[in-house]
């Protein structure tokens, strides 16, 4: 699509908006449901493009994708009445008599642009957001992922008409029209040197952004976690779309008295998850040759304490586990992307708090803990987007919390009502009594106006 046919359909969708057609609650909810129809219409679908674009088993791809973005759009059909709803809120005794509340409004016109690792939730289920909240969107999905992209497309083009929701498919080269549209929000998933592009071009034309990026995840492991435990849901977060997921555990940090058993715990939970994963079919794949190339550079033979194979034919990499591993490493100097686990060490927990605020906000960190007192502590003195204390990777599948970054790992939040809100703008409203009309704001002020403010505006 070119600059030319870009406009022409951007008009259409602000011609739309303010017809009023995206607004009444029966339309959202109409809308919603058509999403959800088309998505449980195709889930064989989905699940056969997730496996030509990532090797995602059926179960990964209903666990992380298609039932995750079901139980999103499901919150927001429930909720929406509420959502939509306005908000009491207490006026001032100066004000008297007033109503104040709050009232969410929607955005006009959103651009969502998602990213290849997980992209029917991460095109899908900010649009069901997007939607609910009252707006037209454009949304272009990750070229990366031919067959999903594509997929994406029809389902997009099936539940809603081009004036209401309209797919772009493409690669970089789709990205400059697109750019070159004035939206009322952009939402952008993918890495930190697209979102700062992203961001600048936004800013030509003040456009609000909510970039949600990635980084690296830190997973802090204490001498009283329970070290089983740690390692098998460790492991997990890792293994989830081969690493593949912006909110992994991109580090082991643990204390060093227990770094051999825990070392050991992981290798056999490795083991134990994927035993033969360069035969198995459940076990995904990086998504492309460049990727692969890239991931593998990473991994430093002389320090891999399992794993370290990988099939250039198929893609894919072994969980590979790193020992004796410094933030010197090349490993620690990207988002690793890939099944890729290094385990570093620390003596002192504030000491490990210090080095981990030294570095770039990651979008996720995870605490494994018995101690009520580091649990305090980490929280306390660490700043990071989200993440879970003795799990990983969980705390993004609740539509009950907000999932987002902060700092170089992203800004804005969204899931459950938070995505309502992220594309909504809420106004503050105070509707005034015709009477009484008290005369102490008006002029002419006299001796007796100054004590009166200060007793009415404690």
């Amino acid at each position: 699509m070119d600059k030319e046919q870009m406009e022409a359909a951007l008009r259409a969708q602000r011609e739309y908006f303010a017809s009023g057609a995206t607004l009444p609650e029966a339309a959202r909810r109409a809308a919603l449901g058509r999403l959800a129809a088309e998505v449980r219409r195709r889930e064989d679908e989905i699940a056969g493009a997730l496996r030509a674009d990532l090797g995602k088993c059926a179960e990964e791809a209903y666990m992380c994708e298609t039932g995750l973005l079901l139980s999103e759009i499901s919150y927001l059909e429930r909720h929406l009445r509420r959502l939509m709803g306005e908000r009491r809120a207490p006026s001032p005794l100066a004000q008297f008599r007033a109503r104040s509340f709050t009232s969410p409004t929607p955005l006009g016109t959103v651009l969502i642009i998602s990213p290849w690792n997980y992209p029917f939730l991460l095109s899908l289920g900010p649009l069901a957001a997007a939607v609910a909240a009252g707006n037209t969107a454009v949304v272009k999905p990750g070229a990366s992922a031919p067959e999903s992209a594509e997929l994406i497309a029809e389902i997009i083009r099936s539940a809603f008409p081009p004036e209401h929701v309209l797919a772009v498919t493409g690669g970089r080269e789709a990205n400059p029209a697109l750019l070159d549209g004035r939206y009322d929000r952009i939402f952008f998933t993918g890495g930190a040197a697209a979102g700062r592009e992203v961001l600048r071009r936004a800013a030509e034309n003040l456009t609000p952004v909510t970039l949600e990026l990635g980084g690296k995840s830190p997973c802090i492991v204490d001498s009283t976690a329970d070290i089983a435990l740690a390692a098998r849901r460790i492991a997990c977060g890792k293994l989830i779309n081969c690493g593949q997921t912006c909110v992994a555990p991109d580090y082991v940090y643990c204390d060093e008295s227990i770094a051999p058993r825990l070392a050991a715990a992981l290798r056999d939970e490795f083991r134990r998850q994927c035993p033969d994963a360069l035969r198995d079919g459940s076990y995904g794949r990086m998504v492309n040759r460049r990727h692969f190339e890239r991931v593998r550079a990473l991994i430093d033979p002389e320090k891999a304490a399992y794993g370290g194979g990988s099939d250039p034919e198929t893609l894919k990499i072994e969980p590979t586990l790193l020992t004796g591993v410094t933030f010197d490493d090349p490993v620690m100097q990207e988002e690793i992307f890939g099944p890729v686990l290094p385990v570093l060490t620390f003596s002192d927990l504030d000491e490990a708090i210090e080095r981990i605020e030294a570095r770039p906000r990651p979008l996720a960190l995870y605490l494994f803990t018995r101690s009520r007192e580091n649990r305090r502590k980490v929280l306390a003195r660490c700043r990071f987007g989200g993440g879970c204390i003795n799990d990983t990777v969980v705390h993004l599948t609740t539509n009950s919390l907000p999932f987002g970054g902060v700092g170089e790992s992203g800004m804005g939040a969204y899931h459950g009502r938070w995505g309502f809100e992220e594309f909504s703008h809420t106004r503050g409203i105070m509707d005034r009594a015709l009477k009484p009309d008290i005369k102490l704001k008006y002029r002419p002020y006299n001796g007796r106006t100054l004590p009166l403010l200060r007793a009415f505006m404690r």
